[in-house]
């Protein structure tokens, strides 16, 4: 006879990016982040709660993971005593869309517990209440239904939400645009680079701004032998 798993499972949040590097992600946009390591890193179908328009959805901090069986909220109620101040909650639904994956007393709630961002890839709830909560969220889309409290759910391990893999302690950097995954240990590298991209989106604004209306490679490229003209 197979053993009826454990209804959580639970692992200590037990790495943590520092404060500056927590600081230095602060008000970055997603692009810049996504461009600093070469495309890579966005969540695929998450995007912010009622598409941005009700209230900023603009937000940078360290994940705290969870995983819901489809259609359970187990893990996800119970992780608000591990959230540490400015925590993004990553909530993985298994994609499942049959009914809501939060609404606006569980935000309310991971808000009070000192949440600064929510994601997750199944549908929310509750829009009113949502927006006057004001915790940033990210998800699938909306959807009345009510989701059920009953496990097996795990929180502060692995999980795969929007194409990708979490973990506690990766950087998540989400606005409009969508969200973005800083594995924790590509951190430092992409600090790094993202100043790099900083400098070239400037230049390049400030290009745009005095008139520019084609960079110099398409102009060689259009007076090159590598276009037929017909």
């Amino acid at each position: 006879m197979i053993e009826e798993p454990p209804l959580l499972t639970i692992r200590r949040p037990d790495r943590r990016p520092t404060d500056a590097e927590i600081a230095a992600f602060q008000g970055v946009p997603s692009s810049f982040v996504a461009d600093a390591m070469f495309g890579t890193g966005a969540m695929l179908g998450i995007r912010p709660f009622g598409d941005g328009r009700d209230f900023p959805c603009v937000a940078s901090g360290p994940a705290l993971t969870v995983d819901n069986m489809p259609g359970g909220i187990l893990a996800l109620v119970a992780c608000t005593p591990f959230i540490r101040p400015g925590d993004i909650v990553v909530n993985a639904f298994a994609g499942y869309q049959g009914v809501a994956a939060a609404g606006d007393r569980i935000t309310g709630m991971m808000k009070n517990a000192g949440a600064a961002g929510f994601v997750t890839d199944g549908p929310m709830r509750d829009h009113p209440g949502v927006v006057a909560v004001g915790l940033p969220c990210w998800c699938s889309g909306l959807n009345p239904a009510s989701p059920v409290s009953t496990g097996p759910g795990r929180v502060g391990l692995p999980v795969k939400i929007g194409g990708l893999e979490v973990e506690t302690g990766d950087m998540i950097v989400a606005d409009r645009d969508g969200v973005v995954v800083v594995p924790f240990e590509r951190i430092g590298e992409v600090l790094a680079q993202l100043e790099r991209v900083r400098e070239l989106e400037e230049a390049l604004d400030a290009e745009v701004a005095k008139g520019l209306k084609w960079g110099a490679a398409i102009g060689e490229l259009l007076e090159s032998d590598r276009v037929r003209y017909v």
